[in-house]
Parts: structure tokens; C-alpha cells; sequence
């Protein structure tokens, strides 16, 4: 059985450059979600949502390759949909005002219902705290601006500005909320080795 690994699979949307701003039509995907509000470093919501994140993720993986379905594939990484009330608090790094959508992508083989079974499933084995406030949802970005940023997250700025630019250069305008794809493991990744690819729709 052949695994699927989508970072190798779709390079165009896990791997950018990190030297220039490129530009992907980003197709309708199927993904788990969570929203919170807060600082990602110190809310306690968020690493509880990374917590019902997970075992959700690994649960349907090893349902599409034991079931029915067949498959096996790698996990996706983590994503996050960025955002404030004011744009401001996010521009200025004033991360307590900070609301985030974290998120998972799920193959187009892997279904509503099986999440459904996978929730029942992951509540009698863990039940993580935050797990009934996961939902599936289609999200779909269309064209977007991105580029791979190494680094910590601090040091995004510049990078995010060069996109926002080649944007405007474009003649288009921001669309939805700024996107980040985190390649690398925070936990056991230096900062200064950390891949994050960010993306920002256009319309």
C-alpha cells in the first residue's frame, strides 16, 4: 500500500519559495477546525485544541487504511486562519487580542461520516477537553500570494509584507485571513529552523 505524503504530492502548496512571493490557485479542501481567541503562546485553549486536533486526525488516518477506504497517507500539517477585531492588535503583535482558527486538511477519501464515527470513537478512548468543538468544514482560499518563511514566528513581518505587496503590485486586495502552514514541529524544532509557509487570499 502506497503511502500519500500531500507536502510531496501538491508542492505547490507546501512548498514555496522562501525567496520569492509566488502565486497558487488553492483548491476547495476539506478540513478539521477549531476557533480561539488569545495568545497562542500562553492560552491554555490553544494547546487544547491542538489537543483535540490530533488524535481526530491520526483516528480517521488509521480508519481510511484499516476500512474500507484502503489508504494510507501522512498526516497534514497543522494550519492556522489568523485574525483580530482590529488589525491593528495583529499588525502590532498585541497577541491577547489575537483569534485563530486552527485546522487539519483531510483527504477528499476520508468523509463527513467517518469524522462523525471518529469523534465518537476518540471521546470513549482520550475525550480530550475541547474535542466537541471541532467541526468539518470545506474551506476554499482560491488564488493566493505565499511564501516559505524559516524562522521563528516573531520574525514573520517582513515576509508578510513582501506578500501583502506583491498583492497590491497584482492589483488585487487581501481576501479572507492570513494563513499559516506550520512544516516544522515547534516542540522539537529550533526557532531558527522553523518552516511556516504563509499565505494570504487575493481577490
Amino acid at each position: 500500500m502506497d503511502k500519500i505524503d500531500f507536502k510531496k504530492e501538491r508542492k505547490d502548496l507546501y512548498a514555496p519559495s522562501a525567496k520569492e512571493v509566488s502565486v497558487v490557485d488553492v483548491p476547495a479542501m476539506n478540513f478539521l477546525m477549531i476557533d480561539g481567541a488569545g495568545d497562542p503562546g500562553t492560552s491554555k485553549a490553544f494547546m487544547e485544541s491542538i489537543e483535540a486536533l490530533y488524535p481526530l486526525a491520526y483516528t480517521l488516518k488509521f480508519m481510511a487504511k484499516l476500512g474500507p477506504v484502503g489508504q494510507d497517507y501522512v498526516v497534514p500539517p497543522l494550519e492556522g486562519l489568523w485574525w483580530a477585531d482590529d488589525m491593528g492588535a495583529f499588525v502590532e503583535g498585541r497577541r491577547d487580542e489575537w483569534k485563530w482558527t486552527l485546522m487539519i486538511m483531510q483527504p477528499e477519501f476520508v468523509s463527513q461520516a467517518m469524522f462523525e464515527e471518529a469523534v465518537v470513537t476518540v471521546r470513549k478512548k482520550k475525550n480530550p477537553p475541547l474535542l466537541e468543538s471541532v467541526r468539518w468544514e470545506r474551506f476554499e482560499e482560491g488564488e493566493s500570494a505565499q511564501i516559505l518563511h524559516v524562522g521563528p514566528f516573531d520574525e514573520e513581518g517582513p515576509k508578510i509584507a513582501r506578500v501583502h505587496e506583491r498583492i497590491e503590485q497584482l492589483g488585487k486586495r487581501l481576501a479572507l485571513k492570513h494563513h499559516e502552514i506550520y512544516l516544522s514541529d515547534p516542540r522539537r524544532t529550533a526557532p531558527e529552523k522553523l518552516r511556516t509557509v504563509l499565505r494570504q487570499a487575493m481577490r
